[in-house]
């Protein structure tokens, strides 16, 4: 009565005993008790099937994984090795089991300001459009600082960049900063090519972290557990935010979202359990102050476009057909420009080789001096001479180079090309020196035209060091024999 077996169960057991219960025996242990009680052949048989089938359990792990291998293909080739083994409900009980306890979980540590988590909820919030009564669905963007527990969420259209951009502009205006770190799931718009050691992302990560010098990481593909407080926080925010607004109609997203701004006030502001502290204070006592200052402006996302670079040095955006230049020794090479309504940036590889202040409606050409080669550099400035500018310059040289320059800015009808060979003549005293020039255009002014090819044919030859003889005086005496003008009517 007292243990609840019955009659003949308790006369079996004392059967068993009764050889053992003699006053000169020993007292028997709970082992030996349970092995008289027990058929211990079947245990044995019973710990030898186990420890088979913990054998096949370390070689089958790995192969669920694998396209088309099931429990009951495993089960199949477990029996086909031990025939005495377990029943197939019996498998699966004891592998779940074993991948439990064999797929532990780590305790993670978080520092203060390191790491912001983000993700999508799986489940969607709507408005109704008023005009045609069409149920509108829109996704939720959550986030959280692991370390403080303070948790932002957003609805938005769609996880298409331009939402992307704006619910992370939104969400580090929220929190007033930026962490060292920003952990995402492998979306679409965030990750080109996941990778459990070294993912590629897309080029609106890379903008947004040059943007808020700060980094994304991805998560490991299939392993949820990386970013465990964000799946927590999107299970808070269904309860939270979701369920109180449940009986509420909305519409349009700007009210949608002003009413999960309420009720995500009241969730960071509500003390934890068991506490007077609430995820507020502890952002503000230990997390504001270690985040990194936001940008003056908030981030714009560019357009990205591959170009080849032309052989006039420049690349051309097709949107509103203007040319930007780039230094001349990337003539030739695929570039990566990205572009806004302000600025034109221009990579190679990962180092930024131009930039320019965007101008839809300046000139078709927008070039630096800086990115043309040296002889069009030169072409340039003869560009931006002007006849005082040249005049002053041909005057700091001296007397005979200013009447020389004088005489050549006036010597044809085409303006450019009289500053061009002024300008050539001038430069000849980075060759000669401004003594030697000087003393060519002296000599060049003995005979009865100017310009720059005589000049530097005189400094070539060495003319300007040789002395000039002034010639003897030829005119004819007076004298008697002179013909006057009558002798000619």
């Amino acid at each position: 009565r007292r243990t609840g077996i019955s009659r003949n169960s308790v006369r079996k057991y004392l059967a068993m005993l009764l050889p053992a219960s003699d006053a000169d025996s020993p007292a028997l242990s709970n082992q030996d008790l349970a092995d008289k009680a027990y058929n211990n052949d079947q245990l044995e048989h019973d710990a030898l099937r186990m420890e088979q089938l913990s054998q096949h359990f370390k070689s089958c792990q790995s192969e669920l994984s694998k396209t088309g291998v099931t429990r009951q293909l495993l089960w199949q080739e477990y029996m086909g090795l031990y025939p005495d083994g377990y029943s197939y409900s019996r498998y699966c009980y004891h592998l779940k089991l074993y991948l439990k306890n064999s797929d532990v979980s780590m305790h993670l540590e978080y520092q203060p300001a390191d790491i912001i988590m983000i993700d999508f909820a799986g489940k969607k919030q709507h408005y109704v459009d008023v005009p045609t009564g069409e149920c509108i669905e829109c996704q939720v963007f959550v986030a959280i600082l692991p370390y403080s527990g303070l948790i932002f969420c957003k609805a938005v259209h769609s996880q298409q960049t331009a939402d992307f951009t704006t619910c992370i502009n939104s969400m580090l205006k929220y929190y007033a900063g930026v962490p060292a770190t920003i952990l995402c799931d492998n979306l679409k718009t965030a990750v080109i090519r996941p990778s459990r050691y070294e993912p590629v992302f897309t080029d609106i990560c890379y903008q947004l972290s040059e943007h808020y010098a700060t980094t994304f990481s991805a998560a490991r593909p299939y392993s949820p557990r990386d970013k465990a407080m964000v799946e927590r926080a999107v299970s808070i925010v269904y309860a939270h935010v979701y369920a109180p607004l449940r009986h509420e109609e909305f519409t349009s997203l700007a009210t949608l979202n002003e009413a999960m701004t309420r009720q995500l006030y009241l969730l960071n502001n509500k003390p934890y359990k068991n506490t007077a502290y609430s995820r507020w204070y502890f952002y503000d006592k230990h997390e504001h102050g270690l985040l990194r200052p936001l940008p003056s402006e908030p981030f714009g996302p560019k357009k990205v476009v591959v170009l080849t670079v032309q052989r006039n040095y420049h690349v051309q955006l097709s949107e509103d057909h203007l040319y930007y230049s780039v230094p001349y020794q990337h003539v030739g090479k695929k570039v990566k420009v990205l572009y806004d309504n302000r600025v034109v940036e221009v990579y190679l590889n990962t180092d930024r080789i131009a930039l320019h202040i965007r101008k839809p409606h300046s000139k078709a050409y927008t070039t630096l001096a800086d990115h043309m080669p040296p002889h069009h550099q030169r072409m340039q400035t003869i560009k931006g001479w002007n006849k005082e500018e040249l005049l002053l310059q041909a005057n700091s040289i001296g007397t005979a180079t200013l009447q020389a320059a004088t005489l050549m800015l006036e010597n044809s009808i085409y303006i450019e090309q009289n500053y061009k060979a002024c300008f050539g003549m001038l430069m000849l005293q980075k060759k000669y020196t401004k003594q030697r020039l000087e003393a060519a255009c002296n000599r060049a002014l003995q005979g009865t035209r100017v310009n720059y090819t005589m000049i530097r044919n005189i400094l070539e030859r060495g003319l300007d060091k040789q002395i000039i003889v002034p010639e003897n005086d030829t005119s004819i005496p007076l004298h008697d024999n002179i013909r006057g003008k009558d002798h000619y009517q």
